[in-house]
């Protein structure tokens, strides 16, 4: 994928939230460093807009992450949490952000989506025909292929977990210990000694 990118153009981050949390739970047991992703998305061109999207739980224990996300200079937009009769909870953004995607992207020269979810595939091409770059920043090791097909640009986060990745362990290297050599017995030793008198 060839994209052009120069400091004069101006980008709206649009960050599915739960999409990286998630996979940064499921691929390293960690949480996301949501600066960097930003930094990375922009790179040395002009930020206009970074939004989270994230949602209210029951018990609120989130704020303290919003007021963090707030202080990066990411805008916050809450949805509450749903719940069905009979327990079910609900709390998706997608249709949201594709929404806001569409509406930014007469505004800005890039659109970059901070998610690997494949149902964004038509906004991608949607805001791809309204004349902005559309690229993507997530872990490509659960990101959609066909998210990465349409993109204009694919950041791929796996490729440096260290800077996006909070208290990020690299994997331990598994060294493969060598088995022993076994003793000769003093017969094999002495079987040994007469072969080579025999070759003399």
């Amino acid at each position: 994928m060839s994209v052009i990118r120069h400091p004069a153009q101006r980008v709206a981050v649009i960050i599915d939230t739960q999409n990286l949390y998630h996979s940064a739970k499921n691929l390293y047991k960690a949480k996301v460093n949501f600066q960097n992703v930003v930094q990375a998305a922009v790179g040395d061109r002009q930020l206009v807009r970074a939004v989270a999207y994230v949602v209210n739980t029951e018990s609120g224990e989130e704020q303290p992450f919003f007021e963090a996300l707030e202080k990066i200079g990411i805008e916050i937009k809450t949805k509450d949490l749903q719940i069905f009769f009979g327990g079910a909870k609900k709390a998706d953004w997608d249709v949201g952000m594709a929404v806001d995607a569409i509406k930014v992207a007469h505004k800005v020269d890039a659109v970059v989506l901070a998610t690997g979810d494949g149902d964004f595939v038509p906004c991608v091409e949607y805001v791809k025909s309204l004349g902005a770059q559309v690229e993507a920043i997530t872990f490509g090791r659960s990101a959609s292929s066909r998210l990465r097909e349409v993109v204009d640009d694919f950041i791929d986060l796996d490729d440096d977990p260290k800077t996006f990745v909070l208290g990020y362990r690299a994997p331990r290297k598994r060294t493969s210990r060598r088995a022993p050599a076994k003793k000769q017995t003093k017969k094999a030793a002495v079987k040994t000694v007469g072969t080579d008198t025999d070759a003399l």
